[in-house]
C-alpha cells in the first residue's frame, strides 16, 4: 500500500509537469460526481495529507484522491495513447492544452470538493509529518490517548498521525525495539514520533532513500524486518518472524519483527515464519 512518502514524491513530479496547466478535455469516470466535465480548469496546485491526494484548480474545487492499495497515476506525452488495457481502469481523465493526458487509474476514492470544504474530507486526519501544519505535540496527544492499544494498530491509525503505512509502523517498530503487539504507551512517544518524523521526511525528500530504513540501499537489505520473514535480522542473526493478520486490522496486513531484537512483554513469542 502507498505510504505517505508515496503520495508526498508523486505529488511532486505531478507538481513539477503539470502545475499551471489548463484542461481543455477530461472528467471524472468514478464517485458522486461521475462524468462531470473538468474541462476549463487550470491545475493551481497540490498538496497531501497522509495517503490522500488534493489537486486544487482555479475554480476553488479541489479533486479528492486515495491511491489504496491499487491505484496510481500516469501521463501520456501528446500523441500517444493510454493502453487500451488501461483505460478501463481510468478514473481520472485530463486533457491538457499541451496535448498530454493525466489519467487517475484503478483510484477506489474520488470526489470533487470545494476548496474552502477540504477539511470534510481530510480533517479527521491526525498530523501529517509531511506537512508544514505538522504537530508533534498533538501526534503523542493522541496516540497517548490509548495507551493499551497494540503498537502496530496504533501506528497505523490515520487519525492519530498521518501517513505510515505498513512498511514504516514495522520498521519503527524495530527501530524503537519494541515488540509490534506491545501497549504504544510502552515506548517512548516523543522519540517514536520524532524518528517517524525523520524517517517518512528523509524517504520522501532525499534522493536514494525512497524507504530505505538501514541504511543500505542494496537489494535485500534496505529494510529490518518488512519483508524478511524467516530470513536473518540483519541486526542479531535471529530469524525475523511474521504474523499474517492483525486483530481488527480488515486488510489483514502481516507484520514482521526480531523476536530478540524486539522481545514479548509476556515472554511468550507466538508467530509464524514465512
Amino acid at each position: 500500500m502507498p505510504e505517505g512518502d508515496s503520495v508526498y514524491r508523486l505529488r511532486e513530479r505531478l507538481d513539477a509537469a503539470t502545475r499551471g496547466a489548463r484542461v481543455v478535455e477530461g472528467e471524472l469516470r468514478s464517485g458522486h460526481a461521475a462524468g462531470l466535465s473538468l474541462a476549463g480548469r487550470t491545475i493551481v496546485a497540490y498538496d497531501t495529507h497522509g495517503k490522500h491526494l488534493l489537486t486544487r484548480f482555479d475554480d476553488l474545487s479541489t479533486l479528492h484522491t486515495h491511491l489504496r492499495m491499487q491505484g496510481r497515476w500516469t501521463i501520456t506525452r501528446a500523441g500517444r495513447a493510454l493502453p487500451s488495457a488501461e483505460r478501463g481502469k481510468a478514473r481520472v481523465r485530463l486533457r491538457l492544452a499541451d496535448g498530454r493526458e493525466i489519467w487517475g487509474l484503478d483510484l477506489p476514492v474520488v470526489e470533487l470538493v470545494a476548496t474552502a470544504r477540504e477539511r470534510d474530507v481530510v480533517g479527521y486526519l491526525g498530523p501529517d509529518p509531511l506537512r508544514e501544519d505538522w504537530d508533534a505535540a498533538e501526534a503523542i496527544r493522541r496516540l497517548s490517548a490509548r495507551p493499551d492499544r497494540p503498537f502496530v494498530a496504533a501506528l497505523r491509525d490515520q487519525t492519530r498521525i498521518a501517513g505510515l503505512g505498513n512498511l514504516w509502523v514495522n520498521e519503527l517498530a524495530f527501530l524503537r525495539g519494541i515488540h509490534p503487539f506491545a501497549p504504544i504507551g510502552s515506548t517512548d512517544l516523543h522519540a517514536l514520533v520524532t524518528l517517524a518524523a525523520r524517517c517518512l521526511r528523509t524517504s520522501a525528500t532525499v534522493p536514494g532513500m525512497y524507504q530505505v530504513t538501514t541504511g543500505d540501499r542494496r537489494r535485500g537489505s534496505s529494510h529490518w524486518v518488512a519483508g524478511r520473514a524467516g530470513r536473518p535480522c540483519l541486526r542479531c542473526g535471529t530469524r525475523v518472524r511474521v504474523r499474517e493478520e492483525v486483530a481488527n486490522d480488515p486488510e489483514q496486513r502481516r507484520t514482521w519483527w526480531c523476536p530478540r531484537c524486539q522481545p514479548s512483554p509476556s515472554g511468550s513469542d507466538a508467530g509464524e515464519a514465512g
